[in-house]
């Protein structure tokens, strides 16, 4: 283990006759009387690396590395900004609505429900039954197609 801890002051005042006095309390100030304690001296205040700043051993740095986040940019019906491919310009992309299997489909169904003297191609004339294929305004490039099915 370590060495006996140190004597209690006032050992030397037994052993020159006087009766032993207590040790101070701790938390409070010092007994009325009592020889002043000696002041630390002032520690410097500095920047870090500057002679006099207290200099601590043992410290450190941990560096957290993130994953980068890649955004994915859904192609849907309204246009969309993003840069173009082909031109490399930040652009925000035209739309143009396309006859796609959807509305074939749709077509189809009417037709067999009883829609056939002209009411199953309403679905050629919405927008909402076609495909959406996005292009540059720069370079007129179809960057991507948003198809319904």
């Amino acid at each position: 283990m370590s060495a006996p801890p140190p004597p209690y002051p006032g050992t030397k005042a037994q052993e020159s006759g006087y009766p032993a006095q207590p040790p101070p309390p701790q938390g409070y100030g010092q007994p009325y009387g009592a020889p002043p304690q000696p002041a630390y001296p002032a520690q410097p205040y500095g920047q870090p690396g500057q002679p006099g700043y207290p200099q601590q051993q043992g410290q450190t740095t941990v560096v957290v590395a993130q994953p980068a986040v890649t955004v994915v940019q859904q192609f849907r019906e309204s246009p969309v900004h993003t840069r173009c491919p082909h031109c490399q310009a930040e652009v925000v992309t035209a739309t143009q609505y396309e006859t796609g299997t959807f509305t074939w489909i749709i077509c189809l169904v009417l037709c067999i429900v009883g829609c056939d003297l002209g009411c199953c191609f309403i679905p050629f004339c919405v927008d909402g039954c076609k495909d959406v294929a996005h292009s540059c305004p720069n370079c007129r490039t179809v960057i991507s197609r948003y198809n319904r099915m």
